[in-house]
């Protein structure tokens, strides 16, 4: 591997940012593919992740798109947070599904980023479609956030 190879700086930004990341963690979340600006993850729906009808809750498909736009948008090493979301849902997971998010960069320009992820059934068909907006953190005291600091 070559120091100023992109993929692996890639690879490399996004495996701490998991490492560091007990909620996607929690949620079996695991990342398969890593480029700069591209990252595809997929997640298992569990029994304890269904509604009252017996789908997947939406929070946890949001949370799956989430994360992987989070890893996305971090790939390329500098520290980025989200700065807004939205989620448009086109048809239900069932549990026992292994769904998978994809997320693309849409532009990277200065601090802020635009990223939308697919997230599709195991079958391909596209479940929900989410945009991200991420903006650079500004340079702080590392322990700010883990003494209760405002971001």
């Amino acid at each position: 591997m070559k120091v100023d190879d992109p993929a692996a700086r890639a690879r490399e930004a996004v495996r701490a940012l998991y490492d560091d990341d007990p909620a996607s963690q929690a949620l079996g979340i695991e990342v398969i593919e890593v480029v700069p600006g591209r990252v595809t993850a997929t997640m298992r729906v569990r029994p304890d992740m269904s509604n009252g009808h017996g789908m997947c809750h939406g929070g946890f498909v949001f949370a799956l798109a989430d994360s992987t736009f989070a890893f996305a948008c971090n790939s390329r090493g500098e520290p980025m947070v989200a700065a807004g979301a939205s989620i448009e849902y086109l048809a239900p997971a069932r549990v026992g599904e292994l769904l998978v998010a994809t997320t693309t960069e849409i532009s990277r320009v200065g601090r802020q980023g635009v990223y939308d992820v697919a997230v599709t059934d195991q079958a391909g068909k596209v479940i929900a479609v989410f945009r991200g907006r991420c903006a650079r953190l500004r340079a702080q005291d590392p322990n700010e956030f883990k003494t209760g600091g405002s971001p």
